[in-house]
Formats: C-alpha cells, sequence, structure tokens
C-alpha cells in the first residue's frame, strides 16, 4: 500500500501534522482516528456476519382448510 513511500516521505508528513495540530492535539487526533478505525472495522465484521448468516427459517404455512360440503337431504345414488 505504502510501497512508494521512503522513510523520509514519512518524517516530512509527520512533521507537516506537527505543525499544523500541535504537540498537544496529535494525541487526541490518533485517538479519535483509532477509535473512528476501530467502530468502522466493528461495523464490518457485523453487516459481513448478517450476509453470510443462513436465512431464518420460513414461518409454517397455516393449516389447510377442509372445503365444507354442504349438508344435502338427498343422498340416494343415480
Amino acid at each position: 500500500m505504502f510501497e512508494g513511500l521512503s522513510l523520509t516521505h514519512i518524517l516530512l508528513f509527520l512533521v507537516i501534522l506537527l505543525l499544523l495540530f500541535g504537540a498537544k492535539r496529535l494525541p487526541e487526533i490518533g485517538g479519535a482516528l483509532g477509535k473512528s478505525i476501530g467502530e468502522f472495522k466493528r461495523s464490518m465484521r457485523d453487516l459481513n456476519a448478517d450476509v453470510n448468516a443462513p436465512p431464518p427459517p420460513a414461518p409454517p404455512p397455516p393449516p389447510a382448510s377442509q372445503p365444507s360440503i354442504p349438508p344435502s337431504t338427498d343422498r340416494r345414488a343415480n
């Protein structure tokens, strides 16, 4: 990821950050950044777990109702 960065580049970047934010603010910024990255990773892990989880079982079908046969008074066979 950082193949093009040498030690000189990284030190220059850190010096610029120190000049911009000051020595007192850098630990606060680092802590906030670390918490944000941790929360992001946790959210991604939860999302992956939800996506890869098996689907919940389907609810059982409702009981089939028997068609009602109207009572007949004439039961002779033709």
